[in-house]
């Protein structure tokens, strides 16, 4: 559902030899709108994101948020209309998701719906945790935890032990991931603007997953919801490839999901490094051509 990309007129300037030659062309950008995610009705966050996937990226999120760890923590999901919807927000007007499967539509809605509310069900006694949690502000897609109350509010202990998932993965096998990940990058081939996350066997080097969006947060989330949807929660012995930088909360996500391994092409953030360091997590950046830096758990990175 929803747009990934769309069309915008550009005007177009190449200096060439002290000369510009103008002209104006359309260009493919990605899409960025908001989504707000509810519980049981209740506003739980707002985060901006490209379009699609949209359970996914908030199961993931309420993976890393600590509310859910497995398939059956979630019973129902319905993509609300936001406005301009006949519903404005409710779902008598809208189609019915469940678990990502579209139903009938209870009543046709006379304008269309932007998808961009996502009202999830939860299992019994799960609700009040996500009421605890719930935060009250939009994220941006450039910051995702940004305006957290305090970094206590974010440092959450996981329910999987990555420290002891005894995996080794080849730097080799590391060292082709990057390029891997920019080969399954639809979406970017079109925008040159979107980020991507991807979920490798580290024994096989076989892509379970990838995905796109405009926030190298959410790609990670709908990495993570698919799998928790799918019920493969802990992803143990599994490589997260991720196409930018490794930051605390990256790697606070691969934690909670029990993945072993986090893989950037570039930088990892000192608090990404403590952090992995802390729980046991293997830690590598800077994946380029072939060379690469292991901040944390060099012991599972073979030669």
């Amino acid at each position: 559902m929803g747009r990934v990309t769309t069309r915008t007129p550009v005007t177009r300037i190449a200096l060439s030899d002290g000369a510009a030659a103008v002209r104006r062309r359309a260009d493919t950008v990605a899409v960025e709108e908001p989504l707000e995610i509810r519980i049981a009705g209740e506003a739980f966050t707002v985060t901006m994101r490209t379009p699609g996937h949209d359970l996914e990226l908030a199961a993931g999120l309420l993976v890393s948020e600590g509310v859910i760890a497995s398939d059956g923590d979630v019973r129902a999901a319905i993509h609300c209309g936001g406005p301009g919807t006949a519903s404005d927000g409710g779902a008598a007007a809208v189609p019915l998701t469940m678990l990502g499967t579209p139903a009938l539509a209870l009543a046709p809605a006379p304008t269309e719906n932007t998808y961009n509310v996502l009202d999830i069900a939860l299992a019994p006694g799960l609700d009040a945790r996500a009421r605890e949690l719930a935060r009250a502000f939009a994220t941006t897609s450039a910051c995702g935890v940004c305006g957290a109350a305090s970094i206590e509010a974010i440092e959450k202990r996981s329910r999987h032990d990555v420290s002891v998932d005894a995996v080794t993965v080849e730097a080799a096998l590391l060292a082709e991931l990057p390029e891997r990940l920019r080969a399954g990058q639809s979406a970017f081939d079109k925008t040159g603007g979107l980020h991507a996350a991807a979920l490798f066997d580290a024994a096989t080097g076989e892509l379970l997953v990838l995905r796109e969006d405009v926030g190298r947060h959410n790609a990670v989330d709908k990495v993570v919801g698919w799998a928790v949807l799918d019920g493969r929660l802990p992803l143990a012995g599994t490589v997260l490839q991720v196409s930018g930088r490794a930051s605390f909360e990256l790697a606070q996500k691969a934690v909670m999901a029990g993945i072993p391994i986090l893989s950037a092409v570039s930088a990892p953030s000192s608090l990404a490094v403590e952090l992995a360091a802390e729980s046991g997590l293997t830690l590598v950046g800077f994946v380029r051509g072939a060379s690469m830096n292991v901040y944390a758990r060099p012991d599972r990175v073979t030669a």
